[in-house]
């Protein structure tokens, strides 16, 4: 058999993984075809004849399943967000303790780590859907008995741990199954803007959220109002989640076994390609966990108070979602791993001239551009990892990106407190920056694919 190298081989061994070429064209036309007559286009143009040549990057817009399944995530980040600063507030009300404030992010993120390979193995055995229903309403759960046990003055933290924990086994299972699902519900050809759209709503959720929750919480004296606002914003999720459609591909069943278990992380190690893209975002932002000395910044470097630290908080989420909406209307149709290294190159350089900086707009603007151009990755890998993997896959490879990710946000802020510890806030930062710019040329060396990479389903469609 030939051998095929870089993306261009990766749908190939798609397409190879089921019963043949054949039934798996016939299995991606059937989906076409169904999302076709859902917007009201032809086939041809479904099928990337004209994709996106109506419309730009609104097109996707005309998928009805897809804008009801952003409204749902749009929903469930910003209850989430919101949730988030009312919890923080209270336990440090009750306990008066910084550590105990690390614990509710740990009691949240611990369940990610332990459960992935079950969660992502329950994304392709559970209709994706009803598991992203499940999982809403699972919040929704979790908000009412957070509001449930803030009644009376809360003594104790503990019940707050433990809800947290049972929030962290929710999320751990919604992750994989929602991202798994968004190929399902547009085009192939306008996924990337699809990426674009979601990674832009998820940003601004996550923007708004806190500011919301605390103005709540200020407004009305107490976290009860937070909750309750963020049960009922759950509700109106799960309507929208329950208006989804999404009949793709019929996945083979499978027991669960060690074997099928492990399936995600083997083949994210056989493909080069995404391997290349998931680790150099983990490395990268591993090392370029700025954002966790921002308080430090703006108290004794730049000396601007608590308005400059919302501003600088704010940047980098302002700069990734105005590149999110720009990649949504003009996706990357050739050198999109080039571009991603290049990115990645910039979010380490723009980190550097920030911790330099001691002018503020200066770090202003530099902080804008390290959102802007870590979207570009962000959306780039989403682009390849949902792509260039098989639907009955990916959920279990979603659940390993995902715990990879998640991993280096939280170890990313632990390694800049350390190394600040040890060689002071300046040189953390712009040692950080400098070793993501390291981590980029030595990926560059080492995954050849990534360099010569273009989306997936771009060479795709222009070999057929």
């Amino acid at each position: 058999m030939r051998k095929v190298r870089g993306v261009e081989g990766l749908y190939a061994q798609w397409v190879g993984m089921a019963d043949g070429q054949t039934d798996r064209r016939a299995n991606d036309e059937r989906l076409t075809q169904r999302l076709s007559r859902e917007s009201g286009d032809d086939g041809d143009d479904a099928r990337g004849g004209n994709a996106g040549s109506g419309g730009g990057g609104r097109a996707v817009f005309g998928y009805p399943s897809f804008v009801r399944y952003l409204g749902a995530r749009l929903l469930s980040v910003l209850a989430l967000q919101m949730q988030s600063v009312a919890v923080g507030w209270q336990i440090y009300e009750i306990t008066r303790s910084p550590l105990a404030l690390g614990l509710t992010g740990l009691a949240q993120f611990l369940p990610g780590i332990l459960l992935f390979l079950i969660s992502g193995h329950a994304a392709d055995r559970i209709p994706r859907r009803k598991l992203m229903v499940a999982c809403f309403a699972g919040f929704t759960v979790c908000s009412g008995s957070l509001l449930w046990i803030s009644r009376g003055r809360v003594h104790s933290a503990g019940p707050i741990y433990v809800i947290l924990v049972a929030l962290g086994i929710t999320r751990a299972f919604s992750g994989p199954a929602m991202r798994a699902l968004v190929p399902l519900l547009v085009p192939a050809q306008q996924f990337p803007s699809g990426v674009a759209w979601e990674a832009s709503m998820t940003q601004t959720a996550t923007v708004l959220g806190p500011a919301v929750g605390g103005f709540l919480y200020a407004l009305f004296r107490g976290p009860q109002i937070v909750y309750a606002t963020a049960m009922l914003i759950e509700v109106v999720a799960i309507v929208f989640a329950m208006g989804i459609q999404a009949r793709g591909p019929l996945r083979p069943p499978q027991s669960m076994t060690l074997e099928s278990v492990l399936a995600g992380l083997r083949y994210i190690w056989r493909q080069k390609v995404i391997l290349g893209v998931v680790s150099l975002d983990l490395f990268a932002v591993l090392l370029g966990g700025a954002v966790a000395l921002l308080p430090v910044y703006a108290s004794d470097i730049l000396r601007t108070g608590p308005w400059g630290l919302g501003l600088l908080r704010s940047a980098p989420g302002a700069g990734a979602v105005a590149m999110a909406i720009l990649l949504a209307h003009k996706p990357l149709r050739r050198k999109a791993g080039a571009t991603m290294l290049w990115c990645v190159a910039g979010f380490g350089a723009f980190t550097v001239v920030f911790g330099l900086s001691r002018n503020f707009t200066l770090s202003l603007a530099s902080l804008l551009f390290v959102g802007a151009t870590d979207m570009v990755s962000v959306v780039t890998r989403g682009t390849f990892v949902q792509l260039s993997t098989p639907d009955e896959m990916r959920g279990r490879v979603n659940a390993v990106e995902m715990m990879f990710i998640g991993a280096s946000n939280e170890l990313g802020q632990f390694e800049s407190g350390i190394t600040a510890d040890w060689f002071g806030t300046v040189p953390a930062v712009v040692l950080g920056g400098a070793g993501a710019l390291l981590i980029t040329a030595l990926w560059a060396w080492r995954f050849p694919e990534l360099r010569k990479a273009k989306p997936p389903r771009v060479v795709e469609m222009a070999e057929r």
